[in-house]
């Protein structure tokens, strides 16, 4: 599992890695039933406190991408694919939410930020 974080970022360390987790798992690069090292590795790994994994880790198994197992450690939970990229959908449904909002009180026209998004997609 390969985690970069950023301190210039204004997210919250436990969000980079939640995020970062998640997108392994939605590639494929984590597996179901795939081990993740333990709180306290992880947090020595990435030179943050036990609390900053505890809450992502808290956070990933409150929305189903997790189990955990007392005694065993923390794993991938099982997806099923068309789960997996309905979550996906939904993600991508609230960041665009978020785009058209800014575009909107930036004054851009809904023809403009199609023009840019159309600009990016290639």
């Amino acid at each position: 599992m390969n985690i970069l974080l950023s301190n210039t970022s204004k997210e919250p360390l436990f969000q980079q890695i939640k995020e970062q987790i998640k997108r392994q798992i939605f590639q494929g690069i984590l597996k179901e039933g795939e081990a993740l090292p333990s709180m306290r590795t992880l947090a020595t790994q990435l030179q943050v406190s036990v609390i900053t994994t505890k809450r992502a880790y808290e956070d990933l198994e409150q929305e189903g991408f997790l189990v955990s197992s007392v005694g065993k450690g923390t794993f991938v939970a099982g997806q099923q694919p068309h789960i997996l990229k309905e979550r996906q959908i939904r993600e991508l449904e609230n960041d665009l939410e978020q785009v058209i909002e800014q575009a909107k009180r930036i004054g851009l026209s809904k023809q403009e930020l199609i023009d840019r998004i159309d600009l990016f997609y290639e």
